[in-house]
């Protein structure tokens, strides 16, 4: 059974500057870093050996009535089988679950060069502009935010920074609460990035993209084998990406290495890294003022769309540093045993500068019919440095037996993770005439004035979890699913405030006291599989957000029980044309049972519901054997369902109760498809498309819908490709990424030319 993704499996593919951080130096907590290491170590003592991954010839060797772990490495990645759904990889008609799968070639036909690229590709994601200070990569999935929800390879990604795709064989998004298999969060699903791994073969390819407005980036991976069980694998990456947007700028490089050694054997072991840099210069976008005629509805300005309202030496830098440690051992044909360990320190600069309120220089409301000329804003300067480091232990066991003609998979484990954050915030004493800026002859300018540290907040959150989940199989058509765990969350914050100097503003900011929580979260399913081509499901999910989930904090906050979420999902997986081609649908409802919120004096309490009712279809593979199609629509109906929130501000005594759930656009659908036209010619396009949607919980903000046309035509050999894609072809103004304050607009008509050569 496939899954969304770009072409199937069955089918012959085409042929397609700071120092690293030390990470001794790393600062965590001897109790968690001592349980991790302990446990890995005492795992590492029973295992010595590792079963092969399954698409290898060493794997037939060693096979088992568990499905393999596999290597995700090579362009004929199985995309039918995806390790979201579990702790290790399975068939997707077996995971009770919406599950979309961007892969490789889909990534390199529509030259993705990030992850917001990627998912550009998941109906039901939209992305937020980082309001409240929030930076690096902000998504929401299926109306809630899943900022903290993105994974690499199954352990959480929690760094704030933008994620490039250099070093990515997979994108999957797994839909529903999943607090069962990943912990805290999870409310609409979560992104899982499936990294390149090395293998028993000899190869390379470099490339590089050439494009209009600026456009520059250069790849490289190799592979090579070290013996016939080891090999060693690195991915690399360099651009300077400007764009149609005025100053706005992303400048980064990357490698990514890795080694597997015992390849083919019971035992196996992997180091892997990814060392990434970027300079970027942030794009704030457009701020908000009232629409003429729609009442106190607030839409982004009507700017031309490459006008740029920060400071041209505004920053964005961050370097991520990941390491990752994986011993994989199969005690039994029936058994195997996994202990990964993850460490990560992130670092990050950034100084951006928002704009507040838009005021028209007549005195009168500002309006989007107004002159630009006449509207003034001030901008609202915030920096800080970042260092977020963390260490994560998990170990898996699977194990497979029968009792009778009932047949079990029962996957249990322990995770372990110490994470801390600390966040330096520095004050600007800049004049207001010298911050103020004309938004209709906008002046690029530098920064003036000085700063000040104002404040250091240090928090440290430590995790223990134990997870329990079965799939039983009843009979050849009917399984079932269920599963728990239980997870201890603690956090807790230091803060650290300063004097500062005459004339900058004063840091009001109070400090959080500790929290410690404890989890239960159920998961159940139950499957029909009449044959090998269709696959229905009913499941119930759950998951949970804490106050401090972030690893941060807020003193009003910090004391709030954890938001609850659950989920319903009735669907199908089907395959049609002889495998060629799958389709999946699916109805569903989520509902965050009590949502933190401010009551009607104005105190945050965790009270209400919110409802998302939906529906979800796709379809992937051949229509024949030259034409490839990968395409998904998503309905969302979220409601605020109940809620004591009365706005204030400019929202002033409007009621949340009964609005529309924010990040929730009515509907949401993308396809792409590719024709070969010759064995060397391809052809190939595709649209978004997206209905309006509300930014707030009062529906007074709000961006229009979009829809966007890409192209790409493709000349193809074996060792090599000239590629050209032409993104926003009828050079749309519109706005993906938004919050209730600003949005960005995206990038206008681009053309790329890329070349690829492989050896």
């Amino acid at each position: 059974m496939n899954t969304p993704t770009s072409a199937n499996p069955k089918a012959p593919l085409s042929t397609t500057p700071s120092a690293t951080t030390s990470a001794a130096a790393i600062p965590f907590s001897l109790r968690a870093a001592t349980l991790a290491l302990v446990f890995g170590t005492a795992q590492a003592q029973t295992a010595p050996s590792m079963p092969a991954p399954a698409g290898t010839d060493a794997a037939k060797t060693t096979e088992s009535s568990l499905p393999p772990v596999k290597a995700t490495a090579t362009a004929e990645r199985d995309n039918s089988r995806a390790s979201s759904g579990g702790k290790f990889e399975q068939d997707v008609r077996d995971v009770p679950q919406s599950i979309t799968v961007v892969d490789r070639k889909l990534l390199d036909s529509q030259a993705a060069a990030s992850l917001k690229d990627a998912l550009r590709n998941v109906p039901g994601i939209t992305l937020g502009a980082g309001e409240g200070g929030v930076i690096g990569d902000n998504i929401n999935l299926r109306g809630f935010s899943a900022r903290t929800d993105v994974y690499l390879d199954g352990m959480r990604d929690r760094g704030q920074y933008t994620r490039d795709v250099f070093a990515l064989q997979a994108v999957e998004v797994l839909k529903g609460p999943s607090s069962m298999m990943f912990g805290r969060g999870s409310t609409g699903g979560v992104i899982n990035q499936i990294t390149k791994k090395a293998e028993l073969k000899d190869s390379g390819e470099v490339g590089a993209t050439v494009g209009t407005d600026g456009y520059t980036r250069a790849t490289g991976d190799f592979n090579k084998a070290l013996s016939g069980s080891a090999a060693f694998r690195v991915s690399a990456f360099g651009q300077q990406i400007e764009s149609t947007r005025d100053v706005a700028r992303q400048k980064g490089a990357g490698v990514a290495p890795s080694v597997r050694l015992g390849i083919g054997t019971p035992t196996e072991f992997t180091v892997a890294a990814l060392v990434q840099r970027s300079r970027d210069i942030p794009d704030y976008g457009f701020p908000f003022v009232t629409t003429a005629g729609e009442g106190t509805v607030r839409k982004p300005i009507d700017a031309p769309a490459h006008n740029f309202y920060g400071y041209t030496d505004d920053q964005f830098n961050q370097d991520v540093n990941v390491l990752t440690l994986s011993l994989q051992h199969k005690a039994s044909a029936a058994t195997t045993l996994r202990t990964r360990l993850q460490l990560s320190d992130n670092r990050t600069h950034a100084r951006a500068n928002p704009l507040g309120a838009v005021t028209n220089v007549n005195g009168t409301v500002p309006t989007r019919h107004d002159d630009l000329n006449d509207l003034v804003a001030a901008r609202s300067t915030r920096e800080r440095h970042l260092k977020d480091t963390s260490l994560i232990s998990q170990t898996d066991v699977v194990t497979t037996w029968k009792t009778g003609t009932v047949s079990h998979q029962l996957t249990a484990g322990v995770e372990l993770a110490h994470e801390r954050n600390r966040d330096d915030r520095y004050a600007w004493n800049t004049s207001v005439d010298a911050a103020t800026i004309n938004l209709g002859s906008p002046v690029y300018t530098g920064i003036t004035g000085s700063h000040a540290l104002s404040r250091t907040t240090t928090t440290n959150a430590d995790t223990v979890a134990v997870y329990l989940n079965d799939q039983v199989e009843l009979t050849p058509q009917w399984k079932l699913v269920g599963g728990l765990r239980n997870e201890r969350f603690m956090v807790d914050s230091s803060l650290v405030k300063y004097t500062l100097p005459n004339g900058f503003p004063a840091d009001t900011t109070e400090a959080a006291a500790p929290k410690s929580e404890s989890m239960w979260s159920p998961r159940a399913g139950v499957l029909f599989q009449p044959d090998a081509s269709q696959s229905y499901y009913l499941s119930y999910g759950t998951s949970f957000n804490p106050s401090g989930e972030t690893v941060s904090q807020s003193a009003s906050t910090a004391q709030l029980a954890a938001e609850r979420n659950r989920s319903f999902e009735l669907g199908a997986k089907l395959d049609l044309l002889d495998g060629e081609l799958s389709v999946t649908g699916a109805l569903f409802r989520i509902e965050k049972t009590n949502p933190r919120t401010q009551d009607a004096a104005g105190t945050q309490v965790t009270e209400g519901l919110i409802r998302v009712d939906g529906l979800e279809l796709g379809a992937t593979g051949r229509l024949s054997p030259q034409w490839e199609v990968f395409a998904g629509y998503t309905y969302l109906n979220g409601k605020i369902v109940e809620s004591p929130q009365i706005g204030s501000n400019a929202d002033a005594g409007i009621a949340a109760e009964g609005k529309t759930a924010p990040n929730t656009p009515r509907h949401n659908a993308t396809v792409w498809t590719t024709y070969r036209l010759t064995p060397q010619w391809e052809l190939g396009g595709g649209a978004q498309f997206a209905s309006e949607r509300w930014l707030n919980n009062y529906e007074t903000a709000k961006v229009d819908g979009y829809t966007r046309w890409d192209a790409t035509v493709a000349y193809l050999q074996k060792t090599w490709e000239v590629r050209l894609n032409l993104q926003n072809l009828s050079d749309a103004v519109y706005f993906e990424a938004s919050s209730a304050g600003r949005a960005t607009p995206v990038r206008g008509r681009t053309a790329l030319v890329s070349a690829l050569y492989r050896f």
